[in-house]
């Protein structure tokens, strides 16, 4: 099986983080895995990425295929980075795959997801 480029795992809650990567790591499906504890450094990552503004040699930066992304985090939450996301360059975009990860059971969070993801697919 072809390993993916990267994977970015943007969630404030260390113990999902450990174990997704934990979990990956065992799968071996990337050499890639980068953390992010909320939206905006992940939001700050993927614009550098999407704009080549970084070192080409860095081995902290890479080109994500896959994105496991929480919904309630501080400082920018999940709706808010998706919503910047959106703005980023569609070739850049069409390459990953996003999947949004929440304990909420509220349905105003769950029609919102709904809404994204949809939108990010008809972007497509």
């Amino acid at each position: 099986m072809r390993k993916l480029t990267g994977v970015l795992l943007i969630d404030d809650d260390d113990t999902t983080n450990f174990l997704n990567q934990r979990l990956l790591d065992r799968m071996e499906v990337t050499d890639n895995i980068r953390t992010f504890i909320n939206g905006k450094q992940a939001f700050d990552y993927l614009y550098n990425v999407s704009n080549n503004n970084y070192e080409a040699e860095s081995s902290n930066y890479f080109r994500p295929e896959l994105i496991f992304l929480d919904i309630n985090m501080p400082v920018m939450d999940g709706f808010e980075l998706l919503d910047l996301y959106e703005r980023l360059d569609a070739d850049f975009r069409k390459r990953i795959i996003m999947a949004v990860l929440t304990t909420s059971t509220h349905p105003q969070d769950t029609a919102n997801s709904k809404n994204i993801m949809l939108s990010t697919l008809q972007s497509r």
